[in-house]
């Protein structure tokens, strides 16, 4: 389902907020959006702008469930799934359209009843959702709009003031696009599709936040004088939205995985771009090698980043929906934790799983949804615990702290973690340490370098049941809880 339909199926399932009253992008929004942290709202009317602006999309486990139809606590396995087997973006016909798809018509009116998991019965919108995708032409450089949905409407002009990109905090560098996927083709590995936080520098131009030795970052270093042409999208599917946060291997598209995970028809950019067709927004243009100042900006552990000299995306034109609704995601809170660490649970699952029986993975809250994990196994051996930490950091390069438990403990209840680690941690026997090792940048306690990247030491809590014969626990049941 695209954002309208998810909006509309999240209203009927009582989760949608609306904002009737006028708010302003600059810090007002942001404060109301930290008051309702964890909601999807939606606000109506929007200070200096005629678009809505909807945001909390991904704040809670239970959209992404609702989105695709899935129990929250299964959704590691849909995306592992994903994540193994790719599927193409098929040239198979999409319904007919009269301003929109005929599915998001139906779900405005109250068509649609909520997904499988969430009622009983199955869910008519989920299953014909997953039906193929499609390719629509682009309706040329500066044409009329078609029927394509991102290009309902191609403005005759770019002004990038005209829409509501919001300042979050009082000592932000500026106004941001936070909730923006950045679409390229590499020549040398294919396309790619990441989030990139844009700085608005002025009507036609934005700075762009590249991770150095990324896929974007690194074709615009590749790229010839003119630049690298990009396609910026704002406002996807919630399943375009995790595939982009997946980071697979180089050569794997993350529209196949998005596809794998839902339907996903892609139209074709003036600049020759492939982006998925249900964007509300698409910013086309170039990163050029023009750089400036980006930031001070708010990151995922809630802290300032660093101010970075960063590229320049010169934008050529905009299209998008018509009655375009606005994604905006705000910096450090639920929302941007969980997009960014629940993508990174099935690349620990599949790691863990080569050296253990592994049965989940959460990417905590507590650790900014991105430097701390505990996985759960079945253990079957003694040394499984001490293998599956070496594992969940192999899978996630930015993971700082681990704790592996069993089977029987709830890895997404802190209580039921911290109870693990009191009644079946040792710290002589089952603390594993290594030390000076790859970091994350976001860390403020690691050790930095500009140029470089950052260092620390890494820890792992085998929480699991001791071993102590050679085919297991001589008494489990003084582990056993009795409840």
């Amino acid at each position: 389902m695209d954002l309208r339909q998810f909006i509309a199926v999240a209203d009927v399932a009582g989760y949608l907020v609306t904002v009737d009253r006028e708010a302003d992008p600059h810090l007002e929004m942001a404060r109301l959006i930290a008051e309702l942290d964890g909601r999807l709202v939606l606000f109506d009317r929007v200070r200096g702008c005629a678009h809505r602006v909807v945001a909390g999309v991904c704040s809670a486990r239970r959209y992404f469930g609702l989105a695709l139809d899935t129990p929250p606590e299964q959704l590691i396995f849909r995306l592992a799934d994903a994540l193994a087997a790719p599927r193409p973006n098929p040239l198979t016909p999409f319904p007919a359209r009269e301003g929109g798809t005929a599915l998001s018509s139906s779900v405005w009116e109250g068509g649609t009843g909520l997904p499988s998991f969430e009622r009983e019965g199955g869910s008519a919108l989920a299953s014909s959702a997953r039906e193929g995708g499609s390719v629509y032409p682009s309706p040329g450089w500066g044409g009329a709009g078609g029927e394509v949905p991102c290009q309902e409407v191609v403005e005759p002009t770019v002004n990038l003031e005209a829409i509501p990109f919001l300042t979050h905090y009082a000592a932000d560098g500026g106004a941001y696009a936070t909730a923006a996927v950045a679409f390229i083709d590499d020549p040398g590995t294919g396309p790619n599709a990441s989030f990139h936080r844009l700085l608005r520098l002025d009507r036609t131009r934005v700075a762009a936040r590249l991770v150095e030795r990324r896929g974007t970052e690194t074709a615009w270093r590749r790229s010839g004088p003119a630049g690298l042409p990009v396609a910026i999208c704002i406002g996807l599917p919630l399943h375009v939205l995790l595939a982009a946060s997946m980071s697979p291997p180089p050569g794997v598209d993350e529209l196949t995985i998005a596809q794998a995970l839902a339907a996903t028809p892609v139209a074709t950019c003036g600049n020759g771009i492939r982006v998925p067709a249900d964007a509300e927004f698409v910013l086309e243009g170039r990163i050029t090698h023009e750089l400036v100042d980006e930031g001070p900006f708010v990151d995922l552990t809630g802290a300032y980043d660093f101010v970075r000299r960063q590229p320049v995306i010169e934008i050529d034109r905009v299209t998008h929906r018509r009655d375009a609704i606005y994604q905006a995601l705000l910096p450090g809170r639920l929302e941007h934790r969980l997009l960014m660490g629940m993508p990174r649970e099935p690349t620990i699952y599949a790691e863990a799983n080569k050296v253990a029986r592994c049965l989940n993975v959460h990417i905590t809250p507590g650790g900014a949804s991105w430097l701390h994990a505990v996985v759960q196994i079945a253990k079957q051996g003694p040394e499984d615990g001490r293998r599956a930490i070496e594992a969940a950091f192999r899978g996630h390069g930015s993971l700082k702290h681990v704790v592996v438990v069993d089977e029987d403990v709830d890895i997404f209840d802190p209580h039921d973690v911290e109870w693990a680690v009191a009644t079946r941690f040792q710290a002589d026997r089952d603390l594993v340490v290594f030390g000076d090792q790859p970091s994350s940048s976001l860390d403020p306690s690691a050790l930095h370098v500009p140029g470089q990247k950052s260092r620390t030491a890494k820890m792992g809590l085998d929480a699991t049941i001791r071993w102590d014969t050679p085919t297991g626990p001589r008494d489990p049941g003084a582990y056993r809880r009795m409840w």
